[in-house]
């Protein structure tokens, strides 16, 4: 093998074992942290949707499950999310000259309670929210309200995920 060719291979091993600790979602996760638990999230929201809340609590696991290798268990985690849905709001956001709505928002807020049992330095108490909009004449039903709850929980889970795991 000739000078360059040990050169190269160095250089390759060197920036391959460099890689090992970055994650391509942005996850920063603690060291000795293998495992997570998302507690049910209870709906405490004025206006309560079925099934908004056992929605939740899967798309948080979902998100943390698919962005890291931590293993979900149902008790004793290493990172444990809880909270409540406390707000889900339909609301007028814009009106017609005739004083009906001509867009309507959907807004969804949870609080979230963040432990790192591991580091309680990390912990937090924090609300999250987003919304949807859509026509004022159109009916929040169906498959307009399955898209409207899947975008705002889309991005309620990454937000919890960036301020817990991210650090962003």
């Amino acid at each position: 093998m000739n000078k360059i060719n040990k050169i190269i291979l160095v250089v390759f091993t060197l920036s391959i074992l460099g890689c090992g600790p970055y994650s391509f979602t942005g996850a920063s996760i603690p060291e000795g942290t293998s495992t997570f638990q998302v507690n049910y999230f209870q709906n405490n929201a004025p206006l309560i949707e079925p099934g908004l809340e056992r929605d939740f609590t899967l798309a948080l696991q979902d998100i943390i499950q698919n962005q890291t290798n931590l293993d979900l268990v149902p008790s004793n985690g290493d990172l444990v999310y809880e909270g409540e849905i406390v707000e889900y709001r339909i609301s007028p956001t814009t009106s017609t000259a005739n004083n009906t709505a001509a867009q309507n928002r959907l807004t969804i807020s949870v609080m979230v309670r963040f432990f790192d049992t591991n580091n309680d330095e990390n912990d937090f108490e924090q609300r999250f929210s987003f919304y949807f909009d859509y026509e004022g004449s159109a009916q929040l039903i169906g498959a307009q309200k399955d898209t409207a709850v899947e975008e705002i929980f889309e991005r309620l889970t990454q937000d919890i995920f960036n301020a817990s795991l991210a650090k962003w």
